[in-house]
């Protein structure tokens, strides 16, 4: 692969990331490009007898798209790629406006393992959902960015704490609500502010899935400019090379000979559990209903699980230079060397030799390459959605995901090579060429 595609493909998910602040813009983002590619969206209620071609459901921070070949048996298997759309950061409490010693500041949660000193001394935007009153009872959602210097986290000088660089912990209770004016709180400011920019009626907003994003734009690092670096690459690296290659195999020359599926889910920093998690049936249902909106039966369904295999596509470990301790000493992958396949025995990951054996024959054809990651014995690896994915369906997982520096920071890093290598291994395995 010539680094011209590789450039290409990496200047368009720069544009997705800066566009999808938040998990609920993730998921319109990922609809548009599907949209534009001939896609069409179905809702619950719709009727799905015959449905072909490429199609996708989307509800909340998750989507799930598939492409049908025209002519496909229904026990057809699948060819999914698993990845989530949230990223660890802070999100705006229900009763926001709050303050102390003349300053006006916003209340917050923490969401996920967010490492909170990348957080300080950053300039903040707004992002998420307004739950608006509808017409017929039934809530509207609107989705709002603000992409405005409106708050920060300001850290403690040393002056005031000489104990800041010898690694004590920042108070998670005390300390991190952001300020954005002087003055005394003002209740339901943050809300009137919010509408104002979403061209609401503050009165018509019921609810809200509001949080902070840092709104510096993700870009390019390094002599050769060999490095992306943006906020929320882990997972939206993932999520955008799922989408290229959904679009490219049902664009392909040769018709696909799988259903290919892209399975965006939500929450997966906070474990899953929730109707748009990797634990919910969401994915399942959906799937067993496009079996059976194709005529097919039980048998279908379950003929269509066996010969299935799925790509969970999440972040990685990168070795780290100033933490090389940190990892296993065989095990160093490294940026632009390819994606890692991530194994654990114990099943933080759900691969296995199986999976291995596809992924890697699968890079192989695609002319790129691949790197094996293991975390260190004394290191308590993370997880990802491949476990919870092979337990529910009873599929071949395999764990895959780019390596980076930086996970979970308000601003990580991955080389710029390694999310086209990624996208065109996805493809091939979509394909089944």
């Amino acid at each position: 692969m010539t680094p011209a595609p590789h450039r290409s493909h990496t200047d368009d998910l720069l544009s997705f990331i800066a566009a999808s602040p938040s998990p609920y813009h993730v998921v319109a983002s990922a609809a548009q490009r599907l949209e534009k590619a001939g896609f069409r969206e179905l809702r619950g209620t719709d009727d799905w007898t015959g449905a072909t071609g490429g199609l996708f459901v989307s509800r909340a921070g998750a989507l799930i798209a598939w492409y049908v070949p025209e002519g496909a048996p229904a026990h057809t298997p699948f060819r999914i790629v698993g990845t989530h759309t949230d990223s660890p950061n802070l999100r705006i409490k229900p009763a926001p406006d709050t303050g102390t010693s003349g300053w006006r500041q916003i209340g917050v949660e923490i969401y996920g393992g967010v490492p909170l000193n990348t957080w300080l001394d950053r300039d903040l935007g707004i992002s998420g959902r307004l739950a608006l009153r509808g017409s017929d009872g039934v809530p509207q959602s609107r989705l709002v960015q603000i992409d405005e210097p409106l708050l920060r986290v300001p850290q403690l000088a040393i002056h005031l704490d000489r104990s800041v660089n010898e690694g004590v912990a920042l108070d998670r209770q005390r300390h991190i609500a952001p300020i954005w004016a002087l003055g005394d709180p003002r209740e339901g400011e943050l809300l009137r502010r919010v509408a104002a920019v979403a061209g609401e009626d503050p009165a018509d907003v019921l609810g809200w899935d509001l949080m902070l994003h840092d709104i510096q734009p993700p870009g390019y690092l390094g002599v050769d400019r060999e490095f992306v670096v943006a906020s929320r690459l882990d997972n939206q690296v993932s999520v955008h090379a799922g989408v290229t290659a959904l679009v490219d195999a049902a664009t392909a020359a040769t018709q696909p000979a799988f259903i290919p599926v892209l399975a965006a889910f939500d929450h997966e920093e906070v474990g899953s559990g929730s109707e748009t998690g990797a634990q919910s049936p969401l994915l399942e249902r959906i799937l067993s209903r496009s079996v059976t909106a194709r005529g097919g039966s039980d048998e279908d369904w379950s003929r269509a699980l066996a010969g299935a295999f799925c790509v969970s596509a999440d972040m990685a470990h990168a070795v780290h230079p100033n933490y090389s301790e940190r990892h296993d000493p065989d095990h160093r992958p490294l940026p632009n060397g390819g994606p890692t396949i991530k194994v654990n025995v114990n099943q933080r990951y759900a691969t296995d030799s199986t999976g291995i054996a596809v992924f890697s024959a699968a890079a192989e054809r695609a002319g790129a390459p691949w790197q094996p990651f293991v975390s260190n014995n004394a290191m308590p690896c993370g997880t990802s959605i491949g476990p919870l994915t092979a337990a529910r369906l009873g599929v071949t997982t395999v764990d895959v995901g780019v390596p980076g520096l930086s996970m979970h920071s308000a601003r990580e890093l991955c080389g710029v090579r390694d999310p086209g290598y990624l996208a065109a291994i996805l493809t091939t395995i979509m394909v089944g060429d």
